[in-house]
């Protein structure tokens, strides 16, 4: 089998970066997709609309390209390694403390602190992963690694469905420590970029990570943040108020909610490698444009099936062209990156994207209590929008797919 023999193929050093990304991702995702589940109860706690919670949603997208500038900077100039550990624990720290907010404000004030960190991860995680491995496993491996995201808000989900009825908020949200375990993984078992090293050598590098590139590839920069900001509309508003659409409109409880986000998240991981996959074959623009395409015909199913039966089958094909179209961005940003900004480029432009599209939850949720707490075309008319538009901008855009990692800067 094509997937098991690359995996196979990957040297120790290389598995050990792979994993790492995984995890963290994996784990940033979880602390993140925590907090969905919560929005109802935290409304409830500090007596507040739902809409005013989902500011928090808001505030941590939004805080993220500053962490990706931060965090991306820093891993240019002293490599991904050692400022994955210290980004890692500090994301695990602050979303802990989120936990003891004795206000709305206070709470909407941690979560931006941790959507500040959570903002380097990404970044930084996909940089050390593509330049470890060969060129042949990019596409396999970048739908895997993205699919953590997804393996997150399963993990999110199943703790939510098991714990749900017997857990406070704050309790649920004071799990979020766990990932800073990933610091000692780190720390043992995994080597720096193979390409950082290199870069490094040259004298150019260092005028490079301040921002040297951004004079030549700024047209670029510009193409893969208005992407980007598609791609963030296209999984934030298909996933973040999925469970409040499961819960206010359809009146589900926990132990309905958790099992058919866990079956949206499966589907999530299947088209993630799926396309990554794919994409190694076809090209990273024609598995992308193919992903987004396949959510025009799930939209009914997903949004406005009356049972659970229906509603998870459209769960799981809707999050095959979501999670489709991901699994082939960190490959395809990675490729068309800059080599001396590859720390910070495409986790910047990702989360840029993030930015813009940062208040998508809040004008959802506001769309949704104007009618009637109608969430099923909020979140329906958004994705059909969102996938076409994908496409054609994919479409029409630059690819990379096959480049040498860590030349000299020119």
């Amino acid at each position: 089998m094509v997937i098991v023999d690359d995996l196979k193929a990957l040297t120790r050093p290389q598995r050990a970066a792979f994993f790492a990304a995984l995890l963290g991702w994996t784990l940033d995702a979880f602390d993140f997709f925590l907090l969905v589940f919560l929005l109802k109860a935290i409304a409830t706690d500090f007596h507040a609309k739902v809409s005013d919670v989902s500011e928090a949603l808001f505030l941590t997208l939004a805080l993220r390209p500053l962490g990706a500038l931060v965090f991306g900077w820093l891993a240019d100039r002293f490599g991904r390694r050692p400022v994955m550990m210290l980004d890692v624990g500090l994301y695990s720290v602050l979303a802990f403390a989120s936990s003891f907010a004795p206000d709305l404000s206070s709470l909407l004030l941690m979560r931006a602190a941790f959507g500040f960190a959570m903002g380097g991860e990404w970044g930084i995680g996909a940089s050390l992963t593509m330049e470890s491995i060969p060129a042949k496993s990019r596409g396999l491996i970048s739908g895997v690694l993205q699919e953590g995201y997804a393996l997150g808000y399963l993990v999110a989900a199943g703790a939510y469905w098991l714990l749900g009825d017997h857990l406070d908020w704050r309790w649920f949200l004071r799990l979020s420590i766990i990932p800073a375990l990933l610091i000692i993984y780190i720390r043992l078992q995994v080597p720096e970029s193979p390409a950082w090293e290199a870069q490094r050598q040259h004298p150019e590098t260092k005028k490079a990570a301040n921002f040297g590139w951004l004079a030549k590839q700024w047209p670029l920069a510009l193409y893969a943040m208005v992407m980007m900001t598609a791609f963030n509309l296209f999984s934030h508003g298909a996933q973040d108020l999925y469970p409040t659409f499961l819960k206010v409109q359809r009146h589900f409880t926990a132990d309905q909610v958790g099992p058919l986000t866990i079956i949206a998240n499966l589907g999530a991981i299947i088209g993630g490698v799926l396309f990554g996959v794919l994409s190694e074959r076809i090209g990273r623009r024609r598995a992308i444009v193919l992903a987004a395409l396949f959510a025009l015909p799930a939209i009914p199913l997903w949004a406005y099936s009356a049972t659970p039966l229906m509603l998870g089958v459209g769960a799981f094909m809707i999050q095959i062209a979501v999670q489709g179209a991901w699994g082939v961005v960190p490959v395809h940003l990675n490729e068309l990156s800059p080599d001396e900004a590859r720390g910070v480029f495409p986790g910047l432009v990702y989360q840029l994207g993030n930015l813009f599209a940062s208040r998508i939850g809040v004008w959802q949720t506001q769309y949704a209590e104007a009618h009637g707490n109608d969430y099923a075309s909020a979140l329906a008319y958004l994705i059909g929008g969102v996938a076409l538009l994908i496409a054609v901008i994919v479409f029409f855009g630059p690819e990379a797919r096959g480049k040498v990692f860590g030349r000299p800067v020119a």
